[in-house]
């Protein structure tokens, strides 16, 4: 165990994907230096590896990328990475806002290697704990305890600590993942751990994009598959991707959120949520009915649609799993067996707390349990902590749809990066308020 004094920063970040890496852009290209360290606990940067399918396309505009809608000057952005790999011509005659999600990750490789910071992978916070300040006022650093890789254990301290560890998978009531039940997360590396062995049928379960995606990569790619796609709807529903609906995406729509009433926030929730949850994207959905007719007309019988149904219980069946399927039309239940079934079935938000530990005590909450957060993403904390906490996602009850989403991203690390670079050259002991 590394006994030495712990190393101070400005700024620690917890989680090192997609919005932590856009807020050392944004802190790189400030006006004021900042240190900062961001630890991760994969081994490398990654966003969403097991969803990248080759047919697989963004949902955003390729301009909205980790830095242009914060400095379209930036030398971060997309385009200056297409500039930087000699595509930018090509990407321009393509005549397409949307790159494909491999070539985005690829972006972000780019843009992590242009960084002068390099974050520290393989390394897991494990708690957060206040230090006590010398004139015994409120405390104004905060100590992160982390274990690598092989299992050594080491310390720093920050004045401000940036929480981004992303969103959880999350499975069916009942079900847990295993060899032979696989969240969509996991699909392509759950896929290469399989091969050698036969798949012959794979049920899908789910309503939004990811289910639909995978749904067409088992039939485009593995012609010896038959694929059982079960969907709690009436087959899939389209996104709304209107130019006034995506508004609700817009830098200014979480100024609108932040001050709205409760009332105004649930209304938005109600009339836009077809905009990202449980939706599909038009040119997924007609390719795959072409697809499914297709199939239809020549016998082949490799696609089966099971709508208005949901999987309540999946067990070992001899060589299989063994599905239950209710059905909601008819209120009846039925038993498929299948070699692999995947949950398509979302995730859920990163809970602060978790990651927290003992400072979550410190951190106020509202009168529906939820964690009180400002305009620029701080916490909210009581009389005995005076460090700035941020979040990166966690805050959809705050600040809207896109809080855990791309389409946001630039600014609000730049929102981030200017709060805490102001509490820096204040001293930073002003309390965070509800503003």
């Amino acid at each position: 165990m590394d006994t030495s004094a712990p190393e101070t920063y400005d700024v620690v970040g917890v989680g090192f994907g997609p919005s932590n890496l856009s807020l050392a852009v944004a802190l790189e290209e400030g006006s004021h230096p900042v240190s900062s360290a961001f630890f991760e606990r994969q081994p490398s940067l990654g966003w969403h590896r097991g969803m990248l399918l080759p047919s697989a396309k963004m949902q955003v505009s390729f301009l909205k990328d980790l830095a242009t809608f914060r400095d379209p000057a930036s030398r971060f952005g997309f385009v200056s990475y297409l500039h930087d790999v000699g595509r930018l011509t090509r990407f321009v005659n393509n005549q397409d806002f949307f790159p494909t999600r491999r070539e985005f990750h690829d972006y972000l490789e780019w843009a992590e290697s242009k960084l002068t910071l390099k974050a520290d992978y393989s390394c897991e916070v494990t708690g957060m704990s206040a230090v006590p300040a010398d004139d015994g006022g409120p405390a104004r650093r905060v100590r992160v305890r982390m274990r690598d890789a092989a299992g050594g254990t080491r310390s720093v301290e920050a004045l401000n600590v940036v929480v981004s560890t992303g969103l959880v998978p999350r499975m069916p009531a009942g079900l847990e993942a295993g060899e032979h039940v696989w969240h969509s997360s996991r699909f392509l590396h759950r896929l290469r751990e399989r091969q050698g062995r036969p798949l012959r049928r794979v049920a899908v379960v789910g309503a939004g994009q990811s289910a639909a995606e995978i749904v067409r990569y088992l039939h485009d790619h593995l012609p010896e598959v038959r694929v059982t796609a079960i969907v709690p709807s009436y087959g899939y529903a389209i996104a709304d991707d209107t130019p006034f609906a995506n508004q609700v995406f817009d830098p200014e729509a979480v100024d609108r959120y932040f001050h709205g009433s409760q009332r105004s926030k649930d209304a938005i929730w109600d009339n836009h949520r077809n905009t990202n949850y449980s939706v599909v994207d038009d040119e997924v959905i007609r390719g795959l009915y072409e697809r499914a007719y297709e199939d239809e007309f020549n016998g082949a019988g490799r696609l089966d649609f099971r709508n208005l149904a949901r999987v309540t219980d999946a067990r070992p069946a001899g060589g299989h799993t063994r599905i239950t399927v209710h059905s909601l039309a008819d209120e009846e239940t039925y038993d498929l067996d299948v070699d692999v079934l995947v949950c398509a079935t979302g995730y859920a938000p990163m809970d602060p707390a978790a990651v927290l530990g003992d400072l979550d005590a410190y951190c106020l909450r509202d009168e529906n349990g939820r964690h009180r957060v400002t305009r620029d993403y701080r916490m909210v904390t009581g009389e005995g902590l005076d460090a700035g906490l941020y979040l990166q996602g966690g805050t959809e009850h705050t600040h809207g749809l896109a809080s855990s989403l791309l389409s946001n991203i630039a600014v609000r690390s730049g929102d981030i990066a200017r709060s805490i670079t102001a509490r820096l050259l204040s001293g930073a002991t002003t309390k965070g308020t509800d503003a």
